[in-house]
């Protein structure tokens, strides 16, 4: 896991065009931070302990208790710091999102937290990545019975293995069918289209459909996590991972202005619900947002709590030595 350091613009170059005979090779990195996850497909169902990664790929696919498929499926960014927005409210938030509470054990907050995560995806004006009635009826018939299978698992691995040799007309065209409502309908599938409409990769860019296709795979997932939430499932059900890597690249889309307005404070609210969901990326770029005052009020104590929350899964951030003063670890267990 790299070290991330300071805040710096974007200053990558564009990605390589459909046609390069020899594109760079890209690593999966998160949209905005300098760390990455070393990622690949696994052979079996873990309970409690997700197998160790190797150092042999830039991708793996992981199945966390859950059983379903997850990724870290990451593009390289680098950020600059952002004018605070002083406003409390957001057009792109629910404005009856629950207040998860405070005084209840791990799993109940866990819940609870999955729960306001469906509620925030799902009763959201999301719009549709597809340009027809009749698709646009089936997107919404099938998303509460997206079903991630082995095929799929394998495809998507075929697809990553197309991008990693620099094929990526190939790998996004594979990553396309799979995220189609009339297909196989794989949330996961729809985000990894997403993020190679938002940059390029072996399609012309169009950050606008990247978002509906990240919206999608965020309501198409949720809708699965709602009914596990109803049959008592307090740890989630099959499509947790897709959920919370959806919702961090949400929180990407609207801090960057990427195919939406940028706004802050749905930025930090999409970062905060991944984080509380586990996603150490996440942790991180919330506790940014409460250190700086983006879309929010500054909060250094919120933020050390995220970064700590970060760094107890490897996930570090050079010079945070303050995080651990005392005044910023009162009332922690």
């Amino acid at each position: 896991m790299q070290l991330k350091s300071i805040f710096k613009k974007d200053k990558s170059p564009p990605p390589p065009s459909p046609l390069s005979p020899s594109p760079p090779e890209i690593k999966f990195i998160r949209s905005d931070t300098n760390s990455e996850d070393v990622i690949r497909l696994p052979t079996g169902f873990p309970d409690d302990n997700p197998p160790t990664p190797t150092p042999t790929s830039l991708l793996h696919l992981s199945r966390p208790r859950s059983g379903s498929t997850t990724s870290r499926f990451r593009e390289s960014f680098q950020h600059l710091g952002h004018r605070r927005n002083r406003s409390g409210a957001s057009s792109n938030i629910p404005a009856d999102l629950p207040v998860v509470r405070d005084n209840i054990n791990a799993d109940e907050r866990e819940a609870e937290w999955e729960k306001r995560a469906t509620m925030l995806v799902g009763t959201a004006n999301l719009s549709s990545p597809t340009s027809t009635t009749a698709e646009t009826s089936s997107s919404r018939s099938r998303s509460s019975s997206a079903i991630v299978t082995d095929a799929d698992d394998e495809n998507i691995q075929q697809a990553i293995q197309y991008h990693e040799a620099g094929d990526l007309t190939r790998s996004t065209a594979l990553f396309r069918r799979l995220a189609d409502f009339n297909g196989a309908n794989n949330p996961l599938a729809q985000v990894l289209y997403g993020l190679a409409l938002r940059h390029g990769w072996g399609i012309e860019k169009d950050a606008e459909q990247a978002v509906k296709f990240l919206q999608a795979a965020a309501k198409n997932s949720a809708a699965v996590e709602e009914q596990a939430l109803k049959a008592g499932m307090k740890k989630g059900g099959s499509a947790k991972g897709e959920l919370t890597l959806a919702i961090y690249e949400l929180g990407n889309s609207y801090r960057n202005g990427w195919g939406v307005s940028k706004d802050p404070v749905a930025a930090r609210e999409y970062y905060e619900t991944a984080a509380n969901l586990g996603d150490s990326d996440a942790q991180n770029e919330v506790a940014w947002c409460y250190l700086e005052g983006f879309g929010c009020k500054k909060d250094k104590k919120k933020s050390a709590r995220f970064y700590r929350m970060a760094e107890k899964q490897g996930n570090k951030t050079l010079g945070n030595t303050w995080i651990y003063k005392d005044k910023y670890m009162t009332g922690e267990e």
